[in-house]
């Protein structure tokens, strides 16, 4: 695909400085930018992109020069994602139900689907319009995936399970498994049922290799707009609010109550049985052991507010000369009492 200045100017609703009818290739990062791509910088990478190979730049509004053809936007990010996506060829497949997919009794289907080989839907099960089920896709009894929603290789989406629309679900993804539930007596564990669901709802992504729990008896939510990383365990009961992001390796326990605009950083984790409030923000490898109020910035374990979390790791690292001066005061001491003897 070949494109002038001027029109991506136009696609990304930015301001350009320099040749408009220059032609653009392609898009990269700064490092791996070649002379017919474009490439984006905040102001934390500005000497880099003037030294970089790209033809052009986007930068934000208001910020300076770097010796290219610049194109100035509000969100730098945001105008490179519409470039990622227009410059990149989309996929195509045949619309319709491959005969060698598997469609069980009572199934609805709606219009433009695309369901490929070894797919298989199971008895009562709802798909939407415009669907898309990659192969090896398991679709449950009575479960629903809603309008324009989009499930890769190897996701299973269990029996009851409702998912919404316009929703993306990465890889080997399981969306109702069973909630970690049992009774012990004379130390035999004995399972409790799992009856309820997982409510997904519009909007949401979900990476790859994530765990989704059913209730035990109602519903297990996920709120619409909620981004999922890889490899990441949601126990049962649990309610995550809308437009959260929750990172890769983080484990929420059962029957936790999440508000909405929450992230949690990489290996987070939480104990169950807890509200986190909303518009909040839990660092990396954060420990989560009782209720959060809302607006809160913390890290460590126990989780703290992130700013005593860091001046308690700047003490950590004076603690081996500061035993060192213990120890000398400590023979300074002995000396002194054994001379008033």
């Amino acid at each position: 695909m070949k494109i002038t200045l001027e029109k991506i100017a136009a696609l990304v609703k930015g301001r350009l400085e320099g040749d408009g009818a220059a032609v653009i290739e392609g898009v990269n990062n700064i490092d791996a930018a070649g002379a017919k791509e474009i490439t984006f910088a905040d102001e934390k990478h500005f000497e880099e992109a003037s030294k970089c190979g790209a033809a052009a730049v986007i930068l934000p509004e208001g910020e300076g020069k770097v010796g290219k053809p610049s194109i100035y936007v509000a969100d730098v990010r945001e105008a490179f994602a519409v470039l990622l996506k227009t410059f990149t060829p989309q996929l195509s497949f045949e619309k319709g139900v491959s005969p060698e997919a598997h469609i069980g009794k009572d199934v609805s289907i709606g219009k433009d689907v695309i369901i490929m080989p070894f797919a298989v839907v199971d008895d009562h099960a709802v798909i939407g319009d415009g669907v898309t089920l990659y192969p090896h896709t398991y679709i449950g009894q009575y479960a629903e995936i809603g309008d324009g929603s989009l499930i890769y290789s190897n996701v299973t989406v269990r029996e009851h399970c409702r998912v919404g629309k316009r929703v993306i679900i990465h890889s080997s993804t399981v969306v109702g498994s069973d909630g970690f539930g049992f009774t012990t007596k004379d130390d035999v564990h004995t399972k409790v049922p799992q009856v309820g669901c997982v409510v997904v709802e519009d909007d949401v992504e979900i990476g790859a290799q994530v765990g989704i729990d059913r209730a035990t008896t109602g519903a297990t939510v996920i709120g619409h707009g909620t981004k999922i990383d890889n490899l990441v365990h949601i126990g049962h009961n649990c309610r995550i609010g809308a437009n959260c992001l929750i990172v890769a390796q983080v484990g929420i326990s059962g029957s936790t109550i999440v508000g909405d605009n929450v992230t949690f950083g990489g290996q987070t984790g939480t104990v169950g049985h807890i509200h986190i409030g909303g518009h909040s923000v839990y660092a990396a490898r954060s420990g989560i052991i009782g209720d959060m109020p809302e607006g809160v910035f913390c890290s460590g374990f126990p989780v703290q507010p992130h700013h005593d979390w860091l001046r308690m790791q700047a003490a950590l690292k004076k603690l081996p000369d500061m035993m060192k001066k213990m120890k000398a005061l400590e023979k300074k001491l002995a000396a002194y009492e054994e001379g008033k003897k």
